[in-house]
């Protein structure tokens, strides 16, 4: 099995376009937790960062969620990545890069621009032009999208996704084992989780 799942992701790799490089220490890949680790429900969010509609999540749904669900500590959001394509997959490795206290900040400022650096003619450029404002500069975003630890462990996320949960599309979302593919409106989150509380 493990055979089986190494050439898959090395398949979905090559078909990415993604180069193998050595190894840095840039960053370890983590699953980032968006509030309170005991919170009595947990939304899981698998997403890729050139998915219009997973940029729409985050920039329109998102911050009432947070308000509602997880500032209140009704429910947890972890984000797990799915990438559709390299772009997509390189940049969620500077994503990862940018170390836990500024994860979601980058994430967020990725959805935010995605229209600019996501359909650029140098789309790396574009992010590299994005995160500098995050503070990171030029070569650490070579250095991370040149992690191959990183990038596979990228790609194991998405197939974790396809395995444990049958997602084929995003964003697509967990909720008490329920898969929920596409985008829902806040209220959708809010009555589920409500439900699962009561």
């Amino acid at each position: 099995m493990l055979k089986a799942v190494k050439f898959f992701a090395g398949a979905f790799l090559l078909a990415l376009g993604v180069v193998s490089a050595q190894p840095s220490q840039a960053a370890e890949y983590k699953e980032h937790v968006m509030g309170d680790a005991d919170a009595p429900v947990t939304i899981i969010e698998y997403a890729s960062l050139t998915c219009p509609h997973c940029a729409a999540f985050h920039n329109e749904v998102l911050p009432e969620l947070k308000e509602k669900l997880v500032d209140t500590g009704k429910a947890k959001i972890i984000f797990r990545d799915y990438p559709l394509d390299g772009i997509a997959l390189r940049a969620a490795a500077v994503a990862q890069c940018a170390g836990d206290d500024r994860y979601f900040g980058v994430l967020g400022m990725l959805f935010k621009s995605q229209m600019t650096w996501a359909r650029a003619k140098d789309p790396i450029e574009g992010i590299k032009q994005v995160v500098r404002f995050a503070g990171i500069n030029g070569d650490a975003v070579d250095a991370c999208i040149n992690d191959e630890a990183m990038i596979d462990a990228i790609v194991g996320s998405r197939m974790k996704g396809e395995q444990e949960h049958n997602v084929s599309s995003t964003p697509s979302f967990i909720i008490d084992g329920e898969t929920i593919a596409g985008a829902r409106d806040a209220e959708f989150f809010i009555d589920k989780v409500d439900d699962l509380i009561d």
